[in-house]
């Protein structure tokens, strides 16, 4: 059973409408955090609502002690998540799901759809600690949703597509890797995003030989596989259900219908 605790929070800013940064402390915590896995947080101390909501791990610093997680006002639980204060603190559980393979001096391609992007942030520091050469393509809304300057600082190449233009490339994220990405250049892929997206990307990788990873995103109650509440087959063929909080959120490209 995966820890349950209460956490400083360090920071919960906005970075556009809708998009928070939250950051807090969580020294017992950040020694067991995997890139791909996320935590479950209750965002308020009443029983309404009642359940608790899943956030990716976006970021992790081992030195600070600090895990820092991106998110977009979608309901009323995340709306109540940006009340928090800083000195607050939050009742988070976990880390919960599987993470994603790390394999040492890759070429790699992490692709994100907007919100999306935010488990890739924390993979691609651990691949940049294990000397892998590594390009972020994000697709967002606008300019303000970037996250440009955390990727960078990380090391890793940040390539940006903007819905309306105002950074980087005009249009889908999918484009920008169709039209500006080598395939040949690539070892392995990861992303996380719309399924629309995220189908594309693989598509991409199958027509080119190129494996991959990627991290589903559904609707979770329990968080570690009791309630049932997000299971899904992974192939229209399958009679068998997979519980994407537990045996996920991270499959390979091979093993799932998308």
């Amino acid at each position: 059973m995966p820890g349950v605790d209460k956490y400083l929070i360090l920071k919960n800013q906005p970075l556009d409408k809708d998009l928070y940064e939250m950051e807090f402390l969580a020294p017992n915590l950040v020694p067991t955090c995997e890139p791909g896995q996320f935590i479950h947080l209750l965002p308020s101390s009443t029983l309404d609502p009642l359940l608790r909501r899943p956030i990716s791990l976006y970021d992790v610093d081992r030195k600070k002690e600090t895990i820092t997680l991106l998110y977009k006002v979608v309901g009323k639980g995340t709306m109540l998540m940006t009340n928090v204060e800083s000195n607050d603190y939050v009742d988070i559980m976990g880390p919960l799901g599987n993470n994603f393979t790390l394999k040492a001096d890759q070429n790699v391609v992490l692709v994100g759809g907007g919100v999306g992007v935010a488990p890739l942030v924390y993979l691609a520091r651990r691949l940049k600690e294990i000397d892998c050469k590594v390009t972020l393509l994000h697709g967002a809304e606008n300019q303000n949703q970037l996250i440009k300057a955390r990727v960078e600082q990380i090391g890793a190449s940040y390539k940006p597509a903007t819905m309306d233009g105002s950074y980087g490339y005009e249009g889908f994220i999918t484009d920008l890797l169709l039209e500006e990405i080598d395939p040949r250049d690539i070892d392995f892929i990861y992303t996380c995003g719309p399924e629309l997206m995220m189908s594309e990307v693989v598509s991409f990788a199958n027509r080119n030989n190129i494996s991959g990873q990627l991290s589903l995103e559904e609707h979770m109650a329990c968080g570690i596989g009791a309630c049932l509440g997000c299971v899904r087959r992974l192939r229209s063929s399958d009679t068998n259900y997979v519980k994407v909080c537990k045996d996920g959120p991270v499959f390979n490209f091979n093993d799932i219908d998308i």
